[in-house]
C-alpha cells in the first residue's frame, strides 16, 4: 500500500503523531489486522522501531491488542479517534479554564491588580488611548470598559454585529441593567432583525441607517472601528471627544 507523502504529512498533523505513528496507524487501517511484522513491511517503518511505534499507538487509542498469538494489532477507526480527540479537547479546556478562574482569588493575582492600580493612576487619562487590532482583543478590551460604566452606555452598531456576538451583549445588557445603566441602543441593517433582537435584549432599540461601529462609556471613553469590515478598533479616554461623539449621537436619534 503506497501513500503519498503530502496525506501522511497531514494526517500526521491533524491528529498530533510522529511521522512512524502516522506510517503505522495508516498500515492497519489499510490491512484491517497485522502482526509488527507486516506493519513494517507495508508501512517502511524499521522493524526494530514498529514495536514501540505500535505499543505508542495502543496508549494513545489509535490502534487495539488483538486476543491470541500470534500478536496482531487493529487500526482503531478515524471517526472514533476524532471523537475522541475533541472530548480530550473539551477536557483540557475545561481544567484550563478552571484553572484560569481560580487565579484570580490568589495573593498573587491580588499583588498583581494592585501592582497595576497604582501605576495607572500616575498616567495621564489621554495617555491610555490605543489602537486595537484582532477581533478577540476588541470584543474583550469593548466588554471591559462597557462593564466598568457607571452611567450610561452608548452602543450604535450593525444587527448583524450584534447577532454575531449575542451571549456576549445579552451577558452585557443583564449586568449593565441590574447596575442601574443607561443603555441607549440604535442599529442599522435589517429592521426585522433589530426588531428581533430589541425583543431578545429586552431593551429599547433605535432604527438607524448609520453605517458606523462605536460605543461610548459615560461619555468619556469611545471605542470606533475605523472602517465597516475592519479588525482595527481605536479606544480613546477623552472627555472631549466622547462628549462631543454623544452629543452628535443624541441629536441623530431625535430627528
Amino acid at each position: 500500500m503506497l501513500l503519498k507523502q503530502d496525506l501522511i504529512g497531514k494526517i500526521k498533523d491533524y491528529f498530533d503523531l510522529n511521522i512512524y505513528e502516522t506510517k503505522v496507524w495508516l498500515a492497519l487501517l489499510g490491512k484491517g489486522i497485522a502482526s509488527a511484522g507486516e506493519v513494517a513491511s507495508i508501512s517502511r517503518v524499521p522493524r526494530s522501531r514498529t514495536y514501540d511505534v505500535l505499543e505508542s499507538l495502543e496508549k494513545k487509542g489509535f490502534a487495539i491488542v488483538k486476543i491470541g498469538k500470534p500478536v496482531k494489532y487493529i487500526g482503531v477507526k478515524p471517526r472514533i479517534i476524532l471523537e475522541k480527540l475533541k472530548n480530550n479537547v473539551r477536557t483540557d479546556a475545561d481544567e484550563k479554564m478552571l484553572t484560569l478562574s481560580n487565579i484570580k482569588n490568589t495573593e498573587e493575582f491580588t499583588k498583581l491588580e494592585e501592582l497595576y492600580d497604582e501605576s495607572i493612576n500616575t498616567v495621564k487619562r489621554e495617555d491610555i488611548s490605543s489602537a486595537l487590532t484582532g477581533k478577540s482583543n476588541i470584543t474583550n478590551h469593548l466588554r471591559e470598559i462597557i462593564l466598568n460604566a457607571n452611567k450610561e452606555v452608548i452602543i450604535c452598531t450593525n444587527v448583524m454585529e450584534i447577532i454575531s456576538k449575542i451571549k456576549l451583549f445579552q451577558k452585557t445588557v443583564e449586568q449593565l441593567k441590574k447596575a442601574n445603566v443607561d443603555i441607549k441602543f440604535a442599529l442599522s441593517g435589517d429592521e426585522k432583525l433589530v426588531k428581533q433582537i430589541e425583543t431578545k435584549l429586552d431593551v429599547k432599540i433605535k432604527f438607524v441607517n448609520i453605517d458606523a461601529k462605536f460605543f461610548i462609556v459615560d461619555r468619556t471613553e469611545i471605542l470606533f472601528y475605523i472602517s465597516k469590515d475592519s479588525d482595527i478598533a481605536i479606544w480613546l479616554n477623552s472627555d472631549f471627544f466622547s462628549q462631543a461623539f454623544a452629543e452628535l449621537f443624541d441629536k441623530v436619534i431625535k430627528n
